[in-house]
């Protein structure tokens, strides 16, 4: 009997995947040829000297690539770019997302109007907007931020923004944050149309100050969304590649470079396509691992 049952169970179940499969089979085929067979492709070559002329394997060299990125200067200045850049750029759309948020979230006329502009950034170009950014931060006093400075007495002197390292790398995080406002304002802006208007006018009636409320109210409640935010804004920074190479192209001396770029540079300008393969597995492993522990603490905050 008990025989029987199990058998009926594991039928049932072969009926179901049977009725399924023509729904699921093309995503699951197109899923592992672009997704799973490169991915295993790529941590072949990782651990290899890869000739992509004769797309083989000359030879097996082991470890020796992933070792090689914690004895390369260049590779361990674009983690620490990238680690500031998701440093800075995280929370600054995050912060200033919420507060855009906030405020058109209580405007009653206009608001349409403000959402347009604040996510305009976000639908236009990645090369048009990188190209604008470095004309605006242009040296000399071609440069439409260098020559506002100097008409306001600000600086006498143009600043060379794009040829020192850490001007350069302020202008990619200004870049970074400008960028993606606009999607965070309306991710939060959704959030916050969620909460009933009554909590805040039973706070205002307990006599609650706008800041007060925006931080022991707001804030708490739209606590889920921040941590969706907070994984998908990371899992980004660590891909930041366009404006790096529109805008600085490394310079000076590779000072800007990020982890996506220098990995770009390594396989496709020195053809050191093994080593190119080992820093994509290590960023991939550092992407997982943040992940996990942010959807870790999560679940300890829910419970």
């Amino acid at each position: 009997m008990r025989f029987n049952n199990r058998r009926k169970q594991i039928v049932k179940g072969i009926n179901q995947w049977l009725h399924v499969l023509p729904f699921i089979g093309i995503s699951l085929v197109l899923m592992g040829m672009f997704v799973f067979y490169p991915l295993c492709r790529n941590i072949q070559i990782s651990f290899s000297d890869f000739n992509i002329i004769e797309n083989s394997v000359t030879c097996y060299v082991g470890g020796k690539n992933y070792l090689s990125m914690f004895q390369d200067s260049k590779w361990l200045i674009a983690f620490r770019n990238t680690l500031l850049y998701t440093l800075v750029t995280v929370p600054g759309q995050m912060a200033l997302g919420l507060i855009l948020a906030c405020l058109i979230n209580t405007v009653t006329r206009g608001k349409t109007f403000f959402k347009v502009v604040t996510y305009l950034p976000v639908i236009t170009s990645w090369v048009v907007v990188s190209l604008i950014f470095k004309y605006l931060f242009m040296s000399g006093k071609g440069g439409l931020v260098n020559f506002l400075l100097m008409e306001t007495g600000l600086i006498h002197v143009p600043v060379a923004w794009l040829q020192n390292e850490w001007s350069a790398n302020f202008v990619l995080w200004l870049f970074g944050i400008w960028k993606g406002i606009g999607w965070v304002m309306i991710i939060y802006l959704a959030a916050l149309q969620g909460v009933p208007t009554q909590i805040y006018e039973a706070a205002s009636i307990d006599g609650a100050g706008k800041i007060t409320t925006f931080l022991y109210m707001t804030i708490p409640m739209v606590k889920n969304t921040t941590m969706y935010l907070l994984t998908v804004l990371m899992i980004g920074a660590f891909g930041a590649y366009i404006h790096v190479m529109m805008i600085t192209e490394g310079a000076p001396l590779g000072k800007t470079n990020e982890l996506m770029n220098y990995m770009y540079d390594t396989a496709f300008a020195r053809y050191n396509y093994g080593y190119s393969a080992a820093q994509a597995v290590v960023m991939g492993m550092m992407i997982l691992i943040l992940t996990f522990l942010q959807r870790k603490v999560q679940k300890e905050d829910i419970n």
